[in-house]
């Protein structure tokens, strides 16, 4: 994983909007990116890796694990890919143009590639794209716009998420100092869409099933950040997927564990029954 918080085409420092002790907040330029596949990976029986490349990559800025960016489905009469249209910091075409978001799992802006993982599925548009894509296609992306950066100054951290979260889940462990303890839970279908995770840090990892229980109506992800005991010391908990299923967290944590609101993230990805849910207007 490369995650610096230098500009890649100036080599400078990116300075926060707002920072303290624990996180800190960035915002970054909207830029518009023509990129081409350039390779498609297997993990797991249900998800595929991305890589996508180009040009346009040379000037991403990532510096957090949740990073992500719009991936758009958008095709002209010759079958190009259609640039979303950016006015200074405005996306200003967004209701007419099919979108996901989706998080960068990994990217060198100086070699200008991306990883992007995908869920297979066939009741949507972007899964159904990933199912069959092939390298030499194009896409458009756009973003990241910003960045929420938690700092790896925590002793413990307790990671849930789905697989939709998944690639940010990897992508956050794999940065994270040797001596930090991590508890992950991560939920899928079974056995088989379970992918190896690399991590420097004390990794303690369980996988839960649901088994033929629809995706996002169980609360595996719930009970066991529930069950799981805290170290001594100060932790971070983050908690990512379908959104109602949860929910109770956010008021578990707040109010039964009362953890400062900087130590904790619970992230509503996806909601059932609801095509590209907007997650930046979930309440904590």
């Amino acid at each position: 994983m490369i995650i610096t918080t230098h500009d890649p085409a100036s080599g400078e420092i990116i300075a926060p909007d707002e920072e303290n002790g624990k996180n800190a907040t960035y915002t970054h330029p909207l830029v518009p990116r023509l990129v081409t596949v350039e390779s498609v990976q297997p993990l797991g029986a249900r998800m595929v890796r991305i890589r996508v490349a180009g040009e346009d990559l040379k000037s991403l800025r990532s510096v957090a694990a949740e990073d992500h960016v719009k991936v758009f489905f958008d095709r002209d009469e010759q079958g190009r890919p259609v640039l979303p249209t950016v006015v200074g910091d405005r996306w200003v075409d967004g209701r007419s143009m099919t979108s996901r978001d989706y998080t960068i799992r990994d990217a060198n802006p100086a070699e200008g590639w991306m990883d992007l993982d995908f869920v297979l599925h066939e009741h949507g548009v972007a899964g159904r794209w990933a199912g069959t894509a092939q390298p030499g296609e194009q896409l458009a992306l756009l973003g990241p716009r910003g960045s929420f950066r938690v700092k790896d100054v925590f002793d413990w951290y307790v990671l849930a998420a789905d697989e939709t979260a998944l690639p940010a889940l990897a992508r956050w462990v794999s940065g994270l100092r040797a001596e930090a303890k991590v508890f992950a839970f991560i939920e899928v279908n079974d056995a088989a869409d379970e992918i190896v995770l690399d991590s420097p840090a004390q990794l303690q990892l369980r996988w839960l099933h649901r088994g033929s229980s629809p995706a996002g109506s169980t609360d595996l992800l719930e009970q066991a950040v529930k069950a799981q005991p805290l170290p001594e010391g100060e932790g971070f908990v983050w908690v990512a997927g379908e959104s109602m299923s949860i929910k109770p967290l956010r008021r578990y944590l707040k109010n039964e564990l009362g953890l400062d609101r900087d130590n904790w993230d619970v992230d509503g990805y996806w909601r059932r029954g609801q095509a590209d849910h907007d997650h930046h207007h979930d309440e904590d």
